[in-house]
């Protein structure tokens, strides 16, 4: 009886998790120049800005004061939400607590990983390896690796083929396809520009966030089925269609 009673009196229990967060890495502490980057980046993806949880990485910053709460205004305007600070000096992160945002020490550096070759990556994911001339020809990127955590690959222009796989909190970004030759667990977005012919492809599915055309889907709203299996997503009737790469 004693035990029931302590269960039905608990409101909470604290886990230990890990969550997939974006981290937005400043380079600067200009609020106006965060303002007019954001706005580019809203009109090529405007699906990927919306409520999405952002931690502001400010390791970069050589600045013993920042701007941080005009800088969290500019990120909600732009439909970013700031829930923490990543790194700075002890004023920020005072300024952070105050207001009402977690802090984060620095992310320790880490050697950099040994790049992934083409034909490694293929034999290990059963694909075969695109043809680099398509990708350049196209005005595309090949990314050869894996894209980590809080990091972007874009393409501006054409496709981009990612040789290996995309993190949780990771993020590409195409004019065209998008096609991850690995597991792909990041988010994918791809036609920034408005092209609804575009696609993505991956080898193995498990994505944050996919989106072709300003048209997206999040990880609660992909048929369970498809995950873990090698898919090509493709806008139809307005609509994400998620279907077997054969």
């Amino acid at each position: 009886m004693s035990l029931n009673r302590d269960r039905a009196d608990t409101a909470f229990t604290f886990k230990g998790g890990m969550l997939p967060m974006t981290v937005m890495e400043l380079a600067s502490g200009d609020p106006e120049r965060i303002r007019a980057q954001l706005a580019g980046k809203v009109s090529q993806a405007p699906a990927f800005f919306q409520h999405t949880p952002v931690v502001l990485g400010v390791e970069q910053l050589d600045e013993p004061h920042l701007a941080l709460e005009r800088i969290c205004a500019v990120c909600r305007a732009h439909k970013l939400l700031p829930v923490a600070v990543r790194g700075g000096s002890d004023p920020i992160k005072q300024s952070a607590w105050a207001l009402g945002l977690g802090w984060f020490p620095p992310q320790e550096s880490r050697p950099r990983a040994v790049e992934t070759r083409a034909v490694e990556a293929a034999a290990e994911t059963e694909l075969p390896v695109p043809p680099p001339e398509a990708s350049v020809q196209a005005g595309g990127r090949i990314h050869r690796g894996t894209v980590r955590s809080g990091q972007q690959i874009s393409a501006s222009e054409g496709d981009l083929v990612v040789i290996g796989a995309v993190n949780p909190g990771a993020e590409v970004l195409a004019a065209g396809s998008v096609h991850v030759y690995g597991s792909l667990r990041g988010r994918a977005l791809a036609g920034i520009h408005g092209d609804r012919e575009a696609g993505i492809f991956c080898h193995d599915l498990h994505a944050e966030l996919l989106s072709v055309a300003g048209t997206y889907k999040r990880l609660e709203d992909i048929d369970p089925k498809m995950l873990g299996c090698s898919v090509q997503v493709q806008l139809k009737e307005d609509q994400l269609r998620i279907s077997a790469l054969t």
